[in-house]
C-alpha cells in the first residue's frame, strides 16, 4: 500500500512538501502495527507526537519519498497544479509492481499502478497518514531552520501559516523570499507586490 499527502498548501510562506510512503503489508507484523497505531492526520498530532512518529515511519516503511516545491514555483504554476504534481511525484517515488497507490483527496496523473483518491485519507489509510506526518515534519523542520536565515518573521513559531503574529510580521517587515506572492491574503493587503 502506497500513500501520498502534502503539507503547507495553505501557508503564506515556505515550500509545499509532499511525501509518499509505501508499507509492505507482508512485512508489517503485530509489533509494527502497535508502533504505527497512533498514525492519523498530521494536523491532529502534536508537534512532539509527529517528531516521535517520524523515525518510526522511516524505519518501518519499505520506501519513503519526499518532494518539495518552492514558493516561486508555486507562484509560477499555481498552487493546485503544483500540489497535484508533487503528490504524483511523491507516489511515483515509492510505487512498485503490485501496490495500490492512494492520494489524500486529489486524484493524481496516472502512474501505471492501481490508484485511488481518498477524501479524508489521512484519517482512513495508514500509508496516507504516514505520508502526512513525513510531509508535515519535514516542512516544519525546514521552516524552523529558515527562521535563522530570515529573522523577524518568526517562522519557527508559525512555520509559514497565516497566524496573527505572522500577519503582524508581514505588516512590519513586508514579505521575505519565502513568501508566496500569488496568494490573495488579507495579510498582504497593505503591500504592493
Amino acid at each position: 500500500m502506497a500513500g501520498a499527502d502534502e503539507a503547507g498548501r495553505g501557508c503564506l510562506a515556505g515550500p509545499l512538501v509532499a511525501a509518499g510512503v509505501l508499507f509492505d503489508l507482508d512485512r508489517v507484523g503485530p509489533a509494527e502495527i502497535r508502533a504505527l497505531g497512533a498514525l492519523n492526520d498530521s494536523k491532529q498530532q502534536t508537534p512532539a507526537r509527529r517528531a516521535e512518529l517520524f523515525p518510526i515511519i522511516l524505519r518501518l516503511a519499505a520506501r519513503v519519498s519526499i518532494v518539495s516545491r518552492c514558493a516561486p514555483g508555486i507562484d509560477e504554476r499555481g498552487l493546485h497544479i503544483t500540489n497535484l504534481a508533487a503528490l504524483g511525484d511523491a507516489l511515483a517515488g515509492v510505487a512498485c509492481e503490485g501496490c495500490v497507490c492512494l492520494s489524500d483527496g486529489f486524484p493524481v496523473a496516472a502512474l501505471g499502478y492501481e490508484q485511488r483518491a481518498v477524501v479524508g485519507g489521512d484519517g482512513k489509510s495508514a500509508a496516507i497518514a504516514a505520508a502526512s506526518v513525513i510531509a508535515k515534519e519535514t516542512r516544519d523542520r525546514y521552516m524552523r531552520r529558515a527562521d535563522a536565515t530570515h529573522p523577524g518573521w518568526e517562522f519557527a513559531q508559525h512555520v509559514g501559516y497565516a497566524t496573527p503574529e505572522h500577519r503582524a510580521a508581514i505588516e512590519r517587515l513586508g514579505i521575505s523570499p519565502l513568501h508566496r506572492r500569488s496568494f490573495r491574503s488579507a495579510a498582504y493587503q497593505q503591500l504592493t507586490l
